[in-house]
């Protein structure tokens, strides 16, 4: 198939082969994951208004949760859609153009989450670390460079890698073993020794997600240090509120850096893990800063108050 396309490659689609072959199978997947993105779309998207809407949490804390959860659905929405409709046909393909876009949301809307999760940490680590001088240091202007910053990051992260793949010669093989394109994928695909590529991905999207993850470690190190330090070793409550932040963070980064730190052996079981970055993660989060958070809860009886007090009134 000739292109003349974005980089002139003879390759002018992908075709994704999927998680499952059985048919009893696809069905519980497509029911699973309709399931999952309706509670996705659905409960992030009532967190965004929820915070927008009740002035009680306009706070640095609710803005960077508003935005989380906001990025949350765009991360979901840049495989699952398509992985659902994909379970049930029998010809999975994607063209060369949107294997890329593709490609490009995903690693943008991740640098956005990790510095999003990093803002949140050191939200949570200066309120209990520094309270006195909260509000100065994490000023309205803060917030916003930090969200701004974000989306610089995972700009700059997504098109430093998608400059080396856009120019690689695409020839032959067109299969990929996944749900969705990424880079360690395609390199694979490319019709040459795309090991020199392969450390350029290892070296910015392992890199990335390794720092990442190891800087909101030790966020919570610091913070459990300073919680035991004022309540002469009582650490459950804090254990207890950081433990769900800990299981977001190592579900997100564990299938990062499965696939970016080694890149080179991509077996067939990593597709499975990056089920916990596009569906599971995002589902969870709305249920962990909510379900478990006091003002959120108060927020959500005065609007089912408010709600109630105008249709009968």
């Amino acid at each position: 198939k000739s292109m003349a396309g974005l980089n002139g490659s003879m390759v002018s689609e992908f075709v994704l082969l999927g998680l499952s072959t059985t048919w009893e199978t696809k069905v519980f997947l497509m029911f699973t994951f309709s399931l999952l993105y309706l509670v996705i779309i659905l409960g992030n998207f009532f967190i965004v208004f929820l915070i927008i809407v009740d002035r009680q949490l306009h706070s640095p804390m609710y803005f960077l949760l508003a935005n989380l959860s906001f990025n949350d659905v765009w991360v979901s929405s840049t495989t699952i859609p398509k992985m659902i409709s994909d379970i049930l046909s029998e010809h999975n393909v994607i063209s060369f153009q949107g294997c890329m876009i593709q490609i490009c949301f995903i690693h943008i809307m991740g640098g956005v989450e990790m510095v999003l999760l990093i803002a949140m940490a050191f939200d949570r680590y200066t309120a209990i670390c520094k309270p006195l001088h909260y509000l100065s240091i994490m000023s309205p202007k803060r917030c916003v460079s930090f969200v701004a910053l974000g989306w610089v990051v995972g700009v700059v992260h997504a098109m430093s890698q998608f400059s080396f793949v856009i120019n690689l010669p695409f020839c032959g093989p067109n299969q990929i073993d996944s749900f969705y394109c990424d880079f360690p994928r395609i390199i694979k695909l490319a019709c040459l020794d795309g090991v020199k590529f392969e450390f350029v991905v290892a070296a910015n999207s392992g890199f990335m997600s390794m720092g990442t993850f190891f800087l909101l470690l030790l966020s919570y190190v610091f913070i459990l240090i300073t919680v035991w330090k004022r309540s002469s070793g009582d650490l459950s409550k804090a254990l207890v509120t950081l433990s769900a932040h800990i299981t977001v963070v190592v579900l997100f980064f564990t299938p990062c850096m499965f696939l970016y730190v080694w890149p080179f052996p991509t077996s067939s079981a990593d597709k499975y893990l990056f089920i916990a970055d596009f569906a599971i993660t995002p589902a969870l989060n709305p249920v962990i800063y909510t379900l478990r958070n006091k003002d959120i809860l108060i927020a959500i009886q005065r609007l089912g108050k408010w709600i109630h007090y105008t249709r009968f009134c």
